[in-house]
């Protein structure tokens, strides 16, 4: 019997990683933790799901157990989604678009990495359904433009096949259409009824991406520049100061080092829109840093 037949897309591609990689293992624990406590679907007596900003990674944190056990052990302390609407660093574009509502390729906007990594799949649900609540919450005026040949980029794959590697919850890309926090917190606040729907609201970023100065002999030690800035950012998110954050480029300690380009930080605006109160406290679910980056991702009421 022809095992690919048999099996989703996606679980037939994850049956062909080998079984000494870390990914692998993640898996199995993954599919072992639902056996013995299936995940419960969100329903409306759970109240709105929190918005989160989540720091991302590359195709390797498919190797850091560590970091994957932290990803999947969040998303199991939430009620599953209904859908997941996910804004990452990786799609800039105005204006506001969506990705394809049906599972097609994904983009693999990486290079240097192994094969394995260009032969992963992750074949969601139809996002139909989710799109048209996303167009419904926008002004009238404000068009979006459906890429129905555009699948999830890396920010959305990567941590979402491993927070909820079952491929079974419907995911819908947004672009980040500006750099601009106001707006940003403006797209979130449009965006936060969606919570009351059982969908979970992401930005996905890093929340230190200083790349071009890692030192790649010591990838074990921070740099000042992130450690600074991560702790900034902390204490910021945890008086809820959004008009600090959003002046990181001018106050923030360790700029430009840790971000010579915004777009991995700025999607933290759309998560504090989206919240009830974007100045409230937020929950810290994983802090840290690897190699040298900090790896900072909360939730927000």
């Amino acid at each position: 019997m022809n095992t690919d037949v048999a099996l989703s897309t996606t679980a037939a591609a994850d049956a062909r990683i080998p079984a000494a990689h870390p990914f692998a293992a993640h898996l199995q624990k993954a599919a072992a933790a639902e056996q013995a406590h299936p995940h419960r679907l969100w329903t409306p007596e759970d109240g709105p799901l929190p918005s989160i900003y989540l720091s991302h990674g590359a195709p390797m944190l498919f190797e850091m157990t560590d970091w994957m056990d932290q990803l999947h052990r969040w998303a199991h302390d939430l009620p599953r989604p209904k859908a997941i609407l996910i804004v990452s660093a990786h799609w800039e574009a105005a204006p506001l678009s969506i990705s394809s509502t049906e599972p097609t390729e994904l983009v693999y906007d990486f290079g240097g990495f192994a094969p394995l990594y260009y032969s992963m799949r992750y074949d969601t649900p139809s996002a139909a359904e989710l799109a048209q609540q996303v167009v419904s919450l926008l002004p009238d005026e404000e068009q979006v433009h459906e890429h129905r040949s555009r699948g999830l980029d890396h920010g959305a794959w990567v941590p979402l096949k491993i927070m909820y590697p079952e491929a079974n919850i419907p995911v819908l890309q947004l672009s980040l259409p500006t750099q601009d926090a106001t707006k940003l917190l403006a797209l979130g606040d449009r965006l936060r009824p969606l919570r009351e729907q059982g969908v979970l609201v992401i930005g996905s970023g890093y929340m230190t991406h200083g790349l071009p100065f890692i030192d790649w002999r010591h990838t074990d030690q921070v740099p000042g520049w992130s450690s600074d800035f991560d702790l900034w950012a902390k204490e910021a998110l945890a008086r809820g100061d959004v008009d600090e954050l959003a002046a990181f480029r001018q106050h923030a300690p360790g700029m430009p080092y840790a971000h010579p380009t915004v777009e991995h930080f700025t999607p933290l605006f759309v998560t504090l829109g989206a919240a009830a109160d974007p100045t409230a406290p937020v929950k810290t679910a994983i802090d840290g840093y690897a190699l040298g980056l900090a790896k900072r991702s909360f939730e927000a009421a």
